[in-house]
């Protein structure tokens, strides 16, 4: 109608008509494009829905979700409203189930940190890092009895300390030791005034592992020195024999003797001063135990002194005697051995003296024959013996009865000769009497009197008949006032000691 007023030409009606016709159809295609983006879009939302939704069930270990069907129909819309309170419920239990395993896992790292010593530890729960692919039940489990077992660990490994503190404490106490500064040197976290929790790393319990054995040790060390000190005591006042009051008061380390190293826990029982007074105590009693043996050595020396004297026997050396005061005074020699020793030689002694004894008689038979023999020769020798004077007849009879007794010398030498031969036979070794052989003095006398019998000889010889009534009397003549017993001994002495040993 406009154109027609208008009088628009059909060309350019046509024209318009086309044109308007363009932009319509493009107005449409916009449209249909706006809805295929639509679409498009609301299928990748449901798809990207669907595999979210289908991750977290893989990630939780689910297999599907109750309520939520396998199969979804409708529309785009209508399924993407389906999904999403399901894909919120997954994300919900995602973000719950993280946590647990947060939790569980930042648990295990800290008790980890506490096993492996560290002493400072941030147990904040950002730190941990959780895989959110596999956020299982199963895998939750698996964290769980990882985190009981360490938790076991744990209280395993604080039981153990607290073992060790307890021990230390024991041990301390019976030692006379301050336990806190032990355990203070081992760890200061060990202390309970410290107030932080205790170290429980593996070189920790090592430390205190080593610090237990080492107290160990030195409780055993203290317990053998108190046996031994206990036994000295006890065998010096069983020696001295000391009576029960001056014992009590070391009666702490005697009641020790029957124990062990486990049974001996009181306060104080092994410590540095009970040991230091068991000491001195055995010290004060070595030195008096010194003196009482030195007593009762030169007791048992005198005895056996008197032993080899009386059997004119060769008595122990002096070196050999100061030697043994010497070990008496140092405390080497033990008062049993020592006894042992002087109760064997006194034994010896005088079995040695009972075997002599024969052989001494016959001795001292031989001694005195021969000092009758020296007195007649001297009274032989005096030229007044026939004067007539008091007692002159007395000195008559004993040189009567002094000569009989030297007629019988020679058979008295010669047997005294064979018993001492058999006797150092028998034994192996020489007889000696005041230390020279008794043969050499027997060989000397025999050679000595057989240098005067050939001395008499000569002189009779030299002599004129006129003499020989003189020399006649001379065999039965009278003794002599000066002679003397003693110048006869005193000329005995000397011929001994003129003799060599065999």
């Amino acid at each position: 109608m406009i154109w027609d007023e208008v009088g628009k030409d059909q060309f350019e009606r046509e024209k318009v008509l086309h044109d308007l016709e363009q932009e319509c159809l493009e107005v449409y295609r916009r449209k249909v494009d706006s809805a295929n983006i639509s679409r498009a879009r609301l299928h990748q939302e449901l798809a990207e829905s669907e595999a979210e939704f289908t991750h977290l069930l893989l990630s939780l270990g689910e297999r599907s979700l109750p309520g939520r069907p396998e199969k979804m129909s409708g529309t785009l819309k209508e399924q993407l409203d389906a999904i999403t309170p399901a894909l919120r419920e997954m994300r919900l239990r995602k973000e719950q189930r993280m946590n647990q395993f947060r939790s569980v896992q930042g648990q295990i790292q800290k008790i980890s940190a506490e096993i492996a010593g560290q002493s400072v530890y941030d147990d904040s729960i950002t730190n941990v890092i959780v895989n959110e692919n596999d956020l299982s039940l199963k895998k939750l489990d698996e964290y769980q009895i990882e985190l009981q077992r360490l938790c076991n660990e744990k209280n395993d490994r604080l039981q153990l300390v607290d073992t060790y503190i307890d021990t230390i404490h024991d041990l301390s106490s019976t030692l006379g030791m301050e336990s806190s500064m032990i355990i203070t040197k081992v760890h200061p976290t060990l202390n309970e005034l410290c107030g932080i929790s205790k170290n429980i790393s593996d070189s920790i319990l090592d430390k205190l592992n080593s610090t237990v054995e080492s107290l160990k040790e030195e409780k055993q060390t203290q317990l053998e020195k108190l046996h031994q000190l206990g036994k000295a005591l006890t065998n010096l006042w069983n020696l001295m024999g000391t009576p029960y009051k001056d014992r009590h008061s070391f009666s702490n380390v005697t009641d020790l003797l029957s124990l062990s190293s486990a049974e001996v826990s009181g306060h104080g029982s092994l410590t540095l001063n009970i040991i230091q007074q068991a000491e001195a105590e055995v010290k004060r009693l070595d030195q008096l135990k010194a003196s009482k043996m030195k007593e009762l050595f030169f007791k048992k020396q005198n005895e056996l002194d008197q032993i080899c004297s009386k059997s004119h026997m060769e008595i122990p050396s002096q070196p050999e005697m100061e030697n043994i005061i010497n070990l008496i005074n140092s405390g080497e020699i033990d008062h049993a051995d020592l006894l042992m020793s002087l109760d064997e030689k006194i034994s010896v002694a005088k079995e040695e003296a009972s075997s002599r004894k024969a052989i001494m008689e016959k001795v001292e038979r031989w001694m005195l024959a021969h000092d009758e023999e020296r007195w007649l020769e001297e009274y032989s020798m005096d030229e007044n013996r026939y004067s007539v004077r008091r007692g002159a007849h007395k000195n008559l009879r004993r040189a009567e009865r002094a000569r009989v007794i030297v007629n019988k010398i020679p058979v008295l030498v010669a047997l005294l000769e064979a018993k001492t031969k058999s006797w150092e036979e028998e034994r192996n070794k020489i007889f000696l009497y005041d230390g020279v052989p008794l043969l050499a003095m027997l060989e000397e006398y025999n050679m000595s009197r057989q240098e005067r019998e050939e001395e008499k000889q000569r002189q009779r010889d030299k002599k004129v008949p006129g003499h020989a009534v003189a020399e006649q009397e001379n065999v039965v003549g009278s003794r002599p006032g000066t002679s003397s017993r003693r110048l006869f001994k005193q000329e005995f002495d000397r011929k001994l000691e003129q003799c060599s040993p065999l």
